[in-house]
């Protein structure tokens, strides 16, 4: 059994058809403890949805559901929380913003979250 990692989720939505919502789900489903950051407040499995940056204690992984071309005002904030790594999902791959992890000793995963879960390798 993999250990559980606590898991900020950047794109957060309460639309059960956005891979966010789907992959909240399932970190939940798979018994990891999960934070949300999105642009509308809201509420999905009795988790507020944050629409400020707030500095998350003891995070393993950010995984994003943000596109590239919105991912640039995140990387200071990303990088003040020290996560272990950062997922970049499908659509979201930044090789500029994946070096930038690195340099900064946070390893950058390009993959799918849904995938990883489902095949144990988160």
């Amino acid at each position: 059994m993999n250990k559980m990692k606590k898991t900020l989720i950047i794109g957060a939505s309460n639309n059960p058809e956005r891979y966010a919502f789907k992959a909240a789900e399932r970190l939940l489903a798979h018994g990891h403890e999960i934070e949300l950051l999105g642009l509308r407040p809201d509420t999905v499995f009795g988790k507020t949805i944050d629409t400020e940056r707030k500095q998350y204690e003891g995070l393993d992984t950010v995984t994003l559901y943000v596109g590239p071309q919105r991912q640039s005002e995140y990387y200071d904030y990303i990088l003040s929380l020290k996560p272990k790594r950062v997922v970049f999902n499908p659509g979201t791959e930044n090789a500029e913003f994946e070096s930038l992890l690195i340099q900064n000793g946070i390893e950058a995963e390009e993959a799918c979250t849904l995938v990883l879960l489902g095949t144990g390798q988160y």
